[in-house]
């Protein structure tokens, strides 16, 4: 690996976090997923990798919480040609579909972007299973968060019974949301469904969900425990801290974790450019101190996601910068969990 001066400026072609690490000789290799096609509101996020690739070249490596993750090696594969078009064409097809609210379906069009759907998934999941048996930690860069099934499925099955801490705004647990066997509001439910080697579901800042979703957490039998938004705001009114909600949070996890984020479950003035952004939400800094209860508490990381980052109409670098720097917070923390 090349040696990096991390207070150098990064070259204009260099890799990730301005690293110049090749997959083969790094920790840590990311799978960006240039996919959005069920998108049910803003889009965007099909170029959340890309931004994030840029933005994470202004980010300074030396870390007061995780010292020097980059020293370990970054690397961000290739995006392939191949998942954007199988984006655009399923994006397109999906685009009628969606303006109708799902009320006007097209049974041909739906088989072909729910095949389209399960192509980009069984790629992750060769993908991740191939660089998972080359001993990297591996995390994903979508993309909606439909993108990360099949990572998660190659994680659960390498460390069977592990747990998923779920930041997000949404549930994500509406079957075949407006007809969409692989929406992104139907990534958890198509976990639990499909996934058995995932022990639990642990989800965190969900303030947007439906009844038949609040339904399906409580007929889970615990499988699914859900922190909702406004209950831990409440607590926290009556005097409860963040360290004391984190550690309830945590224990409800096992001791493999697996984490699923949406950048829409923080605050959205971190993130105005995602696809469905929610008033409330968690800080920057209650988001790091999730992941510091988590190595606190001597739970491993083995893998992780984030997903919905989209750039500013306008080409704002915000939620891209936003997005790099909870990206590296993931990486530092995970190596940490890793290695103590």
């Amino acid at each position: 690996m090349t040696a990096f001066d991390p207070d150098s400026a990064a070259r204009p072609d260099s890799g990730i976090y301005g690293l110049s690490s090749a997959p083969e000789d790094s920790r840590v290799v990311l799978i960006p997923v240039p996919f959005e096609a069920t998108t049910s509101y803003g889009g965007g996020t099909a170029d959340g990798p890309q931004a994030i690739f840029e933005a994470s070249k202004q980010v300074d490596l030396f870390d007061l919480d995780t010292g020097r993750p980059y020293e370990q090696g970054i690397a961000m594969l290739p995006q392939p040609a191949s998942v954007r078009a199988w984006n655009d064409e399923a994006k397109r097809l999906a685009a009628p579909i969606i303006a109708s609210g799902g009320t006007e379906s097209d049974p041909q069009a739906l088989a072909r972007i729910n095949a389209l759907c399960e192509q980009m998934n069984q790629w992750v999941y060769e993908t991740a299973r191939h660089w998972i048996g080359c001993g990297k930690l591996v995390g994903l860069v979508g993309g909606d968060h439909s993108t990360p099934f099949g990572t998660i499925r190659a994680h659960a099955l390498q460390y069977p019974g592990l747990g998923i801490l779920h930041l997000d705004a949404h549930a994500d647990l509406r079957d075949a949301y407006e007809g969409f066997e692989w929406s992104h509001a139907s990534i958890m439910h198509n976990v639990m469904e499909r996934i058995p080697q995932v022990g639990r579901l642990v989800q965190v800042g969900i303030r947007d969900f439906g009844e038949g979703e609040y339904q399906y957490i409580q007929a889970s039998k615990g499988r699914i425990e859900t922190f909702f938004d406004a209950s831990l705001a409440r607590e926290r009114d009556a005097g409860a801290s963040w360290h004391s909600q984190v550690e309830r949070i945590i224990a409800a996890l096992p001791r493999d974790v697996y984490l699923s984020w949406d950048i829409d479950g923080l605050d959205p003035t971190l993130c105005p450019g995602t696809g469905t952004p929610v008033p409330g939400g968690l800080s920057f800094s209650q988001a790091v101190g999730l992941l510091e209860g988590l190595v606190r508490s001597g739970r491993r990381i083995v893998g992780f996601d984030l997903n919905e980052v989209a750039p500013g109409p306008d080409g704002g670098e915000w939620d891209a910068n936003v997005g790099a720097r909870l990206l590296y917070k993931q990486i530092g923390y995970a190596l940490r969990s890793a290695y103590g």
